[in-house]
């Protein structure tokens, strides 16, 4: 497998120069404190279509022959792929024809039509969709834009890696999300090129893992489940080209769990004033569970590399991330069924400075004896700390509290 040269790299940087952004590096010193390292957020959330997906979707199509063109491009995503793709044939004047799967966040699905692909949605997973546009491509002639698996696309999702050693000279370890590939087979090349030592850092969801097994299996294989909140990279099984590119130049791929994707996600908003999906927060997640895997020499780099959430999801999430940081606290209390009983349990809430969220009271539920009622309650905390006294307030007031997880 033929790996990402000098050359290609060098032509893919200046054709995209002129119409890729330079996104920022923002520093963030609540995962410096957390790592003892300075750490700095590359913001590819902030690029065109909002993510890094445009860079390798440009530079592939670029490539193409006129008469390639002619016939049409075609791809498969759950959303950001999608738009880069329809962005950059747009701006290529080649028609673009996307499939996506059912399910796919709405926000990316109109924001895909707007940059004036034609969409199909079919099946429930990446992996359906790619089959179904490579089915596409053999009827029609369209050619298949591939998210990660072609050396055009690994090659623009390089530049991200161009700009970070041009932006932070002296960096020590860059941590990327992971799903197919591409991007931090990109980046890890852009790094080799360059012969600088530095440390490269895949970040996968726990929930959508291929990577950790095909490493070591030392072939890409498919993973055993697929079911997290970080659509951008739910990829079953990585590609052959970033896999040739990961095998020889990242040096390891770590997993982060639902809990620690939401965390991340509500610390980039509330600190870094930055909004971004669950995937685009993956390596911040790495950091903030897994401090102790990044200690090292120089700044540390954390690629955000998306930015395109459903805000219905985003509502989800929050209200996760802040339960998963012990700042929602839902305890269910059975107490007997006589006048002010509510108002007692509320009584704790106050006096411990609990902010009540919202209060279900109910006399019908199954497991309640004949005089009792059930009351279900969630209450804002300021922390594991405050949510800790709040339940130990409960308890001195002769209540169980049953906590809802």
């Amino acid at each position: 497998m033929d790996l990402l040269t000098a050359d290609r790299l060098d032509r893919a940087t200046a054709l995209l120069a002129p119409v890729m952004r330079r996104t920022p590096l923002v520093a963030s010193r609540v995962l410096s404190d957390r790592t003892d390292r300075q750490v700095w957020l590359k913001c590819e959330n902030l690029q065109r279509t909002g993510s890094f997906k445009p860079r390798g979707a440009y530079n592939r199509i670029a490539g193409l022959t006129d008469e390639e063109r002619a016939r049409g491009v075609v791809a498969a995503s759950a959303g950001n792929h999608a738009q880069g793709v329809a962005w950059a044939a747009s701006e290529l004047g080649a028609a673009s024809t996307v499939f996506m799967p059912n399910g796919a966040p709405l926000p990316k699905l109109v924001a895909t039509k707007a940059y004036g692909a034609t969409i199909h949605q079919v099946g429930t997973t990446i992996d359906e969709a790619l089959l179904a546009a490579m089915a596409f491509a053999d009827e029609t002639g369209a050619v298949l834009i591939h998210p990660f698996d072609h050396i055009d696309v690994v090659a623009g999702q390089a530049t991200v890696g161009v700009e970070i050693l041009d932006q932070m000279p002296d960096v020590g370890t860059i941590v990327v999300p992971t799903g197919g590939g591409g991007l931090v087979a990109g980046i890890a090349a852009a790094v080799a090129l360059s012969g600088k030592d530095i440390r490269i850092v895949g970040v996968q969801a726990e929930q959508a893992a291929a990577w950790p097994g095909s490493l070591e299996a030392g072939m890409p294989i498919s993973a055993e489940r697929m079911s997290t909140m970080a659509d951008g990279i739910a990829v079953g099984r990585p590609g052959a080209v970033p896999f040739a590119h990961v095998t020889e130049m990242v040096d390891s791929v770590i997993t982060v769990s639902e809990d620690a994707l939401s965390r991340a996600l509500l610390l980039c908003m509330e600190r870094a004033k930055l909004i971004v999906e669950a995937a685009g927060a993956a390596a911040v997640a790495a950091l903030m569970d897994h401090p102790e895997q990044f200690h090292g020499d120089g700044p540390i780099v954390a690629v955000l590399s998306g930015g395109n959430i459903d805000p219905l999801l985003l509502t989800h999430v929050v209200a996760h991330g802040l339960r998963a940081a012990g700042r929602y606290l839902t305890v269910r209390i059975v107490i007997p069924d006589r006048p002010g009983g509510l108002v007692g349990v509320l009584g704790v809430a106050r006096d411990t400075a609990a902010s009540v969220v919202d209060v279900v009271h109910a006399r019908t539920a199954g497991r309640l004896a004949m005089d009792e009622v059930e009351i279900m309650m969630t209450l804002e905390t300021r922390g594991p700390d405050h949510r800790a006294a709040v339940l130990s307030g409960l308890a001195a007031a002769g209540y169980e509290a049953e906590v809802q997880e």
